[in-house]
């Protein structure tokens, strides 16, 4: 499925992606955002707090999110647009970015679906699972057509060779993600509500400026 929104180069492809995926249980707060994309990663994006409001930001000026009103106490709410809605669904189907890296996507992806109220996170599993067979079946055909070449020139027998170790790569990984994939106990409920966290110090954050932002620890 194609992806429907723009590449922002300034955010780890899963941070943006995630966030819209969080917004799509209803409205939230910069900070709230910023603590659900930790917690519902198991920690692998907790990132800087800077960065989450400079992608919301960004986010907007895209038109994937839009303004919804405040708190009680003033804290500036966000929701998704028509166009937010269908780039968070593109993702959850498997739209991985280019230049990202699937496993890091497939990770992401399925911690966050398992974690969120009213996803059916068995699909989400299901579909990692048929694209990681394919990538197995790409890298077991690359590894077998490398095997056996014969070469005229030592430099031409160990680019083969090289080759061939790269596919090899490619199934080991694939197996990997299988395996992690298949591991997973589908019966296991882990689906929570949106935490209504607090800054500390009554501080009411606003959409940070670009230059706040730090990158993130892929």
């Amino acid at each position: 499925m194609k992806r429907s929104h723009i590449p922002d180069p300034e955010a780890p492809m899963a941070v943006r992606d995630a966030l819209l995926v969080l917004l799509t249980v209803g409205p939230a707060y910069g900070f709230q955002l910023h603590g659900g994309l930790a917690t519902r990663t198991g920690g692998r994006r907790s990132v800087n707090v800077g960065q989450t409001y400079a992608t919301l930001e960004r986010l907007t000026k895209q038109r994937l999110v839009e303004p919804a009103g405040t708190t009680e106490d003033g804290l500036p709410l966000h929701r998704l647009t028509r166009a937010g809605v269908d780039a968070a669904h593109a993702w959850l189907d498997g739209a991985d970015a280019a230049g990202s890296d699937p496993w890091d996507e497939t990770v992401d992806r399925v911690l966050i679906a398992r974690s969120l109220p009213g996803f059916d996170a068995d699909a989400v599993i299901a579909a990692e699972r048929g694209r990681w067979t394919q990538r197995r079946a790409q890298a077991s055909r690359a590894a077998g057509a490398t095997a056996g070449v014969e070469a005229a020139e030592p430099a031409e027998a160990a680019e083969a060779e090289l080759a061939r170790l790269a596919a090899s790569a490619g199934v080991a990984r694939a197996d990997a993600a299988l395996a992690w994939l298949d591991a997973l106990d589908s019966t296991e409920r882990l689906a929570f509500a949106p935490r209504a966290a607090r800054p500390k110090r009554g501080r009411r954050p606003g959409a940070a400026p670009v230059a706040d932002a730090q990158p993130a620890d892929a």
